[in-house]
């Protein structure tokens, strides 16, 4: 962004910034260090991001080993960066850090000093075995604790517990339970605990294209974003928040968590709307709800797209395919609805002397290559590590176009050391999941609790139809409650480990047909949306700490902004086709049509307002008229469209007789 742009639009400080994350995103609570230690963490960030670089590129080491070293280096850089307290002296490494690092180091060399031992080795552990993998766990705690939050950390730890007691426990949550040694052998010795899935995905797939986000920021494509977002929709009515929505958008593709988001565009974006005569919670709201989409936006999603690879089995652009028409219908919800609040006010769009030079925007369009390179590569069946590590080279090389894009060797490294630091906390989380994953595997947990949902929707009802919105509903409040507070990558291994089932059970059960990967984009959306969703909406929060607005109002007006995400799961749950699954054309461009139409109805009946101030019948009417549109069955498809026709003639009307009315006035 311009020097006149950014005085214009900014009024908070870098350092104002950088409070707001360690405040709201735990990932960014890192120690600002000096001297000996700073060189010592710096060297081993960049030593970090050359290890997975050298197997992105050479080829991956065995399972274990790859696995281990990848845990090794982020425990250990964990308890360098993290004070254990929030609060705690950033200014200095505490003595026992330096000691929990050396440990971590030494426990996750374990595998690659002992590796022919281990693997030959059947039934039971040894002592040492023991302590090592009794290590582990505690260290994969206590570093979530500190990167990611207490959150996952407490659901981790009752997981344990309830493997070890699981003979004490009521009801059908009752199991044989697992003593110390197999607890410890599952979750260190196996690949089915720490070293499980998750911590594969993010020791190959995730980490490289957080490095590749890195490269992007060093040419400056944050704020290349921002300015296109400005250029494209600055002059509209309501301009700074379609710019908010548009710009957060387009982080999204390069951005792994909400509250990142938000505090990186939103700098510019929420004093920009408050400037232009939006209310303070409004403006926070529209910001939290364009950047919690972002982690629904194609390519990455957050990293979560890596990870249903291997948790939905299928392959990444079928993933990538079925979350577009999504996130294009969330984000025109958003879009929509700050429309009809910005006609509502009166606001207008940006002065023109306020909107960027457009021949100089668009002679940066190129930096956009390196991600339609990414999806290119990814659509015709390149490796996802290679593709990765193309993105990387193609950002490089397209940097090299123009002075101020320029990756020179200080940016290089600051590359390397920005895509390590923010995948340490991916890195503990994931392993933390991997404990949660690895209970639920050895005593049946996901499918107990998928069948007691399901059982709890039959008792309330005995028509199919409404058991299946029921299990959906129920899911939903699983997902919301499990998504509070934890990363996009845990988020989703947590909802599709625990609440997942539900959905899967109704298969058998009702004899529905339910596909996979629409039942794990379910529980991911609604995983996601705990971001704006009171009690705990980390993102609004953010947001609030920006405008000044109130966080409860601004969470409440942020789940009102995206009421698609609240809406859209249930419709690829009962029509498939909006994921692209086994649809024709015609059938995802009439889905999108009425969807889109639907979203309109829905966003005036919120709003109150579409060519003019709605009355409350108006507005119920609305919002009826849009859910029947966004329900999928052609009849209510049709009496939705005929409603929709009947409110738009009936307001046309009303505004050229009043057009007229206030004519006549004049000329009297």
């Amino acid at each position: 962004m311009s020097e006149n742009m950014s005085e214009n639009m900014s009024e908070i400080t870098k350092e104002q910034q950088e409070e707001l994350l360690q405040k709201y995103d735990a990932e960014s609570n890192t120690r600002r260090l000096t001297g000996i230690a700073a060189k010592v963490v710096f060297f081993g960030l960049i030593a970090f991001s050359l290890f997975q670089l050298y197997t992105g590129y050479f080829g991956q080491l065995t399972a274990y080993i790859q696995r281990t070293v990848h845990l090794g280096f982020a425990l250990a850089l964990i308890f360098l960066l993290f004070p254990a307290r929030r609060k705690g002296n950033k200014r200095k490494i505490a003595w026992y850090d330096y000691v929990l690092a050396l440990i971590a180091i030494a426990v996750s060399a374990y595998w690659p000093l002992f590796y022919k031992t281990l693997v030959q080795q059947i039934g039971q552990i040894d002592t040492a075995q023991m302590i090592v993998g009794g290590l582990a766990i505690l260290l994969v705690l206590e570093a979530t604790r500190r990167a990611v939050g207490l959150p996952i950390t407490i659901i981790a730890s009752i997981f344990l517990i309830y493997a070890i007691f699981g003979q004490s426990m009521p009801g059908m949550l009752a199991h044989r339970g697992l003593d110390l040694n197999q607890l410890i052998k599952t979750m260190f010795f196996t690949t089915e605990g720490i070293l499980g899935t998750p911590l594969q995905v993010s020791s190959t797939y995730i980490f490289l294209f957080l490095l590749f986000g890195s490269f992007l920021v060093q040419t400056g494509v944050g704020n290349y974003f921002n300015d296109l977002a400005i250029t494209i929709a600055g002059r509209r009515i309501g301009g700074p928040a379609k710019v908010a929505i548009f710009s957060s958008a387009l982080q999204g593709t390069i951005s792994g968590s909400s509250v990142a988001n938000v505090v990186t565009t939103g700098s510019y974006t929420i004093p920009l709307m408050k400037r232009m005569g939006y209310r303070k919670e409004f403006a926070g709201a529209v910001e939290a709800a364009a950047s919690t989409g972002g982690q629904i936006m194609p390519p990455i999603m957050g990293a979560a797209a890596f990870l249903m690879i291997e948790f939905a089995g299928v392959g990444y652009w079928e993933i990538a395919k079925a979350a577009t028409i999504p996130a294009l219908l969330y984000f025109s919800g958003i879009w929509i609805m700050t429309h009809f609040e910005a006609k509502r006010t009166g606001l207008l769009g940006l002065p023109k002397e306020e909107i960027p030079n457009k021949k100089e925007i668009f002679k940066k369009l190129y930096l956009l290559t390196p991600i339609l390179a990414i999806i290119w590569f990814l659509f015709i069946g390149v490796s996802i590590e290679r593709t990765a590590l193309y993105g990387i080279g193609i950002t490089i090389l397209v940097s090299l176009f123009r002075k101020d894009t320029r990756i020179t060797p200080p940016k290089f490294i600051a590359a390397l050391v920005d895509g390590a630091r923010t995948a340490l906390g991916v890195a503990a989380a994931t392993a933390c999941a991997g404990i949660i994953v690895g209970v639920v595997t050895k005593t049946g947990l996901g499918l107990k609790l998928g069948n007691s949902l399901v059982s709890l929707a039959a008792s309330m009802a005995d028509n199919p139809n409404v058991i299946l919105f029921l299990t959906l509903f129920f899911t939903m409040i699983a997902s919301i409650i499990l998504g509070m507070g934890a990363p996009t990558t845990a988020n989703y291994i947590i909802t599709s480990t625990i609440a997942l089932p539900a959905i899967l059970a109704l298969n058998s059960q009702l004899e529905v047909a339910i596909p996979v990967l629409a039942a794990h984009m379910f529980v991911f959306y609604f995983g996601i949306v705990a971001d704006i969703t009171p009690p705990v909406a980390l993102a609004a929060f953010a947001a609030s700490g920006i405008s000044g607005g109130e966080p409860i109002k601004t969470g409440v007006n942020a789940s009102k902004l995206a009421i698609a995400a609240f809406i859209i799961p249930y419709m690829f749950i009962y029509q498939p086709q909006l994921l692209m699954i086994d649809a024709t054309v015609l059938q995802i461009v009439w889905i999108i049509f009425t969807a889109i139409t639907g979203m309109i109805a829905i966003g005036a009946g919120l709003i109150g307002f579409w060519y003019q101030k709605l009355n409350w019948i108006v507005r119920i009417i609305s919002v009826l008229t849009g859910l029947l549109l966004i329900y999928p069955e052609k009849y209510s498809d049709y009496i939705g469209l005929g409603m929709f026709i009947v409110l738009v003639a009936v307001q046309l009307v009303f505004n050229k007789d009043k057009g007229s009315s206030q004519k006549a006035s004049v000329e009297a």
